[in-house]
């Protein structure tokens, strides 16, 4: 999909999940230029960003985002037309065991990120000025929870329950207090439950298929009733190219995929696409591995989220259904192993996190 005109985006978090995503489908899709800035904590993978690396629309550096020296001069050096911030600690289980990580990266990260853009944006020609865009990409979870009815939209109070969505919360706050109080030119999106291929193997999607594959446990939590907003990572892409390039400054634009799943609905499909797809004859039904474990604290009921907004004024809407989309998926795992054993030979080998002792 071509978006709009050629650009510079500057990415942070390029390297995570979603990022290396948006950065995989720019260069391979679009004329934008790219200069990726990732800290490659335990979740970025540069190997997420082999497939484009050696495109000359590509650049990488290493840095922290709280890094305020660096920052602008990647900002000076680069002279982006789009900031899209992508770099967060992103789970729950692990912003519970220690939050500090997610107020420096989450926090303190966004507000140095802010300054620097504003003080690059005031610098800049004005029909460049004109023209710049700060978008900052959140989670549907700075909303709390959801009884069994309704959505969030853009309009939805905010009750962040976690310290990673009050983090979150945070960040996204600062953003509009920057817009508000000087101008500079913010979008936010906020976007359910991502999953898809170059996923780090600490999330449930990935999780479930890797466990699955060796023969371990498949924990889910609880009773496993916990409902989410799935949204494959590849539509995710094309709507944050979307709202970088044509949604309206100042603005919120809700991003879910419409594939509400109970989290043991998730696991049994993943557990069914595997017998298909390989079959473990010792093994039996992968469905026999699933166990269920001591729930999460203050683990949130239901996420669902209302796209109408963007899908109205900008004309997007998600490809796939859970189903295609996870077929995708599995079968990307079942390709790149040597991808996630490499992860699992090192940072992450799958053990629980988020306990409260």
């Amino acid at each position: 999909m071509m978006v709009r005109m050629a650009k510079k985006f500057l990415i942070t978090g390029g390297a995570g999940f979603i990022g290396s995503a948006v950065v995989r489908h720019a260069i391979r899709l679009t004329d934008h230029r790219i200069l990726v800035v990732d800290k490659l904590t335990y979740a970025g993978n540069l190997e997420s960003l082999a497939p484009v690396a050696n495109d000359s629309r590509f650049a990488f550096t290493r840095a922290d985002i709280a890094d305020a020296a660096k920052i602008r001069d990647l900002l000076e050096t680069f002279q982006p037309d789009v900031v899209m911030h992508l770099a967060a600690e992103t789970h729950v289980d692990r912003s519970i065991d220690g939050p500090g990580e997610c107020i420096h990266t989450n926090v303190i990260g966004t507000y140095t990120l802010l300054h620097a853009a504003l003080n690059y944006w005031r610098g800049l020609a004005p029909s460049r000025r004109q023209e710049f865009r700060f978008h900052h990409i959140s989670t549907d979870e700075v909303f709390g929870s959801l009884p069994e009815i309704g959505y969030f939209m853009e309009t939805s109070p905010y009750n962040p329950r976690s310290p990673y969505a009050a983090s979150k919360a945070s960040s996204d706050h600062l953003v509009r207090a920057w817009n508000h109080t000087y101008g500079l030119p913010t979008l936010i999106s906020n976007c359910s439950n991502n999953y898809g291929p170059y996923h780090f193997p600490e999330k449930l999607i990935p999780l479930m298929i890797i466990n699955a594959l060796e023969g371990r446990n498949l924990p889910v939590y609880g009773s496993g009733e916990n409902v989410r907003d799935w949204l494959y990572v590849e539509d995710h892409v094309r709507a944050l190219l979307t709202v970088s390039t044509g949604g309206q400054v100042g603005e919120t634009y809700c991003i879910g995929g419409g594939s509400e799943k109970t989290n043991l609905q998730v696991v049994q499909a993943i557990c069914s696409l595997l017998d298909e797809l390989a079959p473990n004859p010792a093994l039996g039904r992968h469905e026999e591995l699933i166990t269920f474990v001591t729930d999460r604290p203050g683990h949130d009921l239901r996420y669902s989220i209302n796209p109408s907004r963007i899908s109205t004024e900008l004309g997007w809407r998600p490809l796939e259904t859970f189903e295609t989309g996870l077929r995708k998926t599995v079968q990307w795992y079942l390709t790149n192993r040597a991808w996630w054993q490499r992860i699992r030979s090192g940072v992450y080998r799958g053990e629980r996190l988020g306990v409260v002792a």
